[in-house]
């Protein structure tokens, strides 16, 4: 029963995810594209009804950013070193894949 439960939850989560404002902003490439908060800052950009959230950000804003506008709140706080490397211009030397 917990096995259920437990992947249940984690099959919500990663629905939940995949709207995500934050997890959109992660690889958007656009030059002068927010980098910091930038999942939040879409969000409350949709949510102030802004139309060109993909020439602005470089990713769509989500269908529903009041939903997602917490969640995308919470991973960019713990993504904020990595956001502000990246705003200074700073390498770390991160890639992705395998």
């Amino acid at each position: 029963m917990i096995r259920r439960l437990s992947r249940g939850v984690l099959g919500l989560l990663l629905i939940g995810l995949s709207g995500c404002a934050s997890v959109a902003t992660l690889d958007a490439a656009k030059p002068g594209a927010p980098v910091v908060y930038a999942g939040t800052r879409l969000d409350l950009y949709a949510l102030q009804g802004g139309c060109c959230a993909a020439d602005r950000f470089g990713a769509e804003a989500p269908r529903h950013p009041g939903l997602d506008l917490a969640a995308s709140a919470l991973l960019d706080t713990l993504l904020l070193p990595l956001s502000l490397a990246t705003a200074l211009g700073i390498s770390l030397g991160v890639s992705g894949g395998l």
